[in-house]
C-alpha cells in the first residue's frame, strides 16, 4: 500500500519525503526538482511495540511500515500534459491513497509558482487537474458502457447510471471521494475504475516554526474549504522537522520539539495518519526470537491476519490465540495470560483488533 505526496512545486513535498524516509531525495528551490518519484520505506511510530520490546526482551524488533511516494510537482494545465503532468498524473494513479501538501507560510527567498502564496488556489488547482483527469476516464467508460445499455443489460444500465453521477459531480468540480454514492456501487463501480479524486485524501499545511503548533491563518482557510470533504488536516513545520531528523541524539531531539512545544515530532504524526489514511491497522506477534507489528487491512479475519506472515498459515489455518495488548501488558506475558484467563482462542470468522497479540496454529 503507497501513499503518495502531491502538490504544487516548491511546496515542501521533497523536503517532507526526506524527513519520513531520510533518503535525502534532491530538495531545491526551483520548479520540477523532482522528476522520476522517489519511494520510501517508512517505520511506523508505534509505542506499543516499545513496551513490548520490554516486557519480552526479544532478538530482534520489527516495526509496521507504510510505503511513500515523493511525486513531481503538479501545475496548471497538467491533465492536458502541461508540466510533467501525465507523468504525474500517472504516478498518482498507482498510490492508494494522496497526502497533499499546501504552502502555508511567507518566505520571499522561496518562489511560488504562481507568485503568491494562497493555500485555497493551489489546492483547487490540483483538484481541478485531478477532477478533469478523472472526467477523460468517465467519458472513455461512458462510450462503452452506453453501447452495452442500449441492448438492455441491466448491469450495463446501472454503471451507466453511476457513470453519469461521476460525470455531473465532476463537472460541478467535486471530487467522487465527496459524492454520495453507496458503499456497494462505489465497490462494483467506482474502485475498479482507479479514480484519481475516490483516493482518500490527507491536508498537510506546511508553516513556519512558529505555527507548528497553533497554525495560522492560511491554516484556518484550509481547514475550513476542506470542512465537507471528510478529510484530515495536520500542521506540520516541514523546514523545522527537517532540522530534527539531522539531529542523532534523542535527548537533542527532544529539547528541540519542547523548545518549540511539541510533543513528538510532526513527521510520527503524519506517518500514523498515512498508515489510517490507507485503512491500516496492526497486529503483533510477540516472542524471544522476535516481536514484530503486522500490517493488516481494517476488518480481516483471523486467517487472512496469519496469511500475511505466510500464505501457508492462512491456508492450513485451525485457530488463533489471542491475547488483547492491554492485557499483555497488564499480566507482562502470554503466560500468565494465559494463567488470568485473558488468552481468546478465536477461529476463522474472528475479526482482528488493532493491537492484537496473535499466535497462529495451522496444518499444511
Amino acid at each position: 500500500m503507497k501513499a503518495g505526496i502531491v502538490g504544487l512545486p516548491n511546496v515542501g513535498k521533497s523536503t517532507l519525503f526526506n524527513c519520513l524516509s531520510n533518503a535525502k531525495a534532491q530538495s531545491a528551490n526551483f520548479p520540477f526538482c523532482t522528476i522520476e518519484p522517489n519511494i520510501g520505506v517508512v517505520n511506523v511510530p508505534d509505542s506499543r511495540l516499545e513496551k513490548l520490546e520490554e516486557l519480552v526482551n526479544p532478538e530482534r524488533v520489527i516495526p509496521a511500515t507504510v510505503e511513500i511516494v515523493d511525486i513531481a510537482g503538479l501545475v496548471k494545465g497538467a491533465s492536458k500534459g502541461e508540466g510533467l503532468g501525465n507523468q504525474f498524473l500517472g504516478n498518482i494513479r498507482e498510490t492508494d491513497a494522496i497526502i497533499h501538501v499546501l504552502r502555508c507560510f511567507d518566505n520571499d527567498n522561496i518562489v511560488h509558482v504562481d507568485g503568491s502564496v494562497d493555500p485555497i488556489r493551489d489546492k483547487e488547482t490540483i483538484d481541478i487537474e485531478l477532477q478533469l483527469k478523472d472526467l477523460e476516464s468517465v467519458d472513455k467508460k461512458l462510450e462503452k458502457v452506453k453501447r452495452a445499455a442500449k441492448t438492455g443489460n441491466k448491469d450495463a444500465q446501472k454503471e451507466e447510471s453511476i457513470l453519469l453521477q461521476l460525470k455531473k459531480g465532476l463537472e460541478a468540480g467535486v471530487s467522487i471521494r465527496a459524492l454520495s454514492i453507496s458503499d456497494d456501487d462505489r465497490v462494483a463501480y467506482v474502485i475498479p475504475g482507479q479514480f484519481i479524486t475516490d483516493k482518500p485524501v490527507l491536508y498537510v499545511c506546511n508553516v513556519d516554526e512558529g505555527a507548528a503548533v497553533s497554525g495560522n491563518d492560511y491554516v484556518d482557510k484550509v481547514k475550513t474549504t476542506v470542512a465537507s470533504e471528510n478529510a484530515e488536516v495536520i500542521v506540520l513545520a516541514v523546514g523545522t522537522e527537517a532540522d530534527i531528523t539531522e539531529l542523532d541524539d534523542y535527548e537533542e531531539r527532544k529539547i528541540f520539539l519542547e523548545d518549540i512545544g511539541l510533543e513528538e515530532a510532526g513527521a510520527s504524526v503524519l506517518i500514523r495518519a498515512a498508515y489510517k489514511l490507507l485503512n491500516q491497522q496492526t497486529y503483533f506477534t510477540a516472542g524471544v526470537k522476535e516481536v514484530r507489528a503486522w500490517t493488516i487491512n481494517v476488518g480481516s479475519t483471523a486467517p487472512q491476519a496469519a496469511g500475511v506472515i505466510h500464505t501457508d498459515f492462512e491456508k492450513g489455518f485451525i485457530r488463533a490465540e489471542v491475547v488483547k495488548y492491554e492485557d499483555f501488558v497488564k499480566y507482562g506475558s502470554e503466560s500468565k495470560a494465559r494463567e488470568a484467563g485473558k488468552l481468546g482462542v478465536e477461529g476463522k470468522t474472528y475479526i482482528v483488533n488493532d493491537g492484537d497479540v496473535m499466535h497462529f496454529l495451522f496444518n499444511v
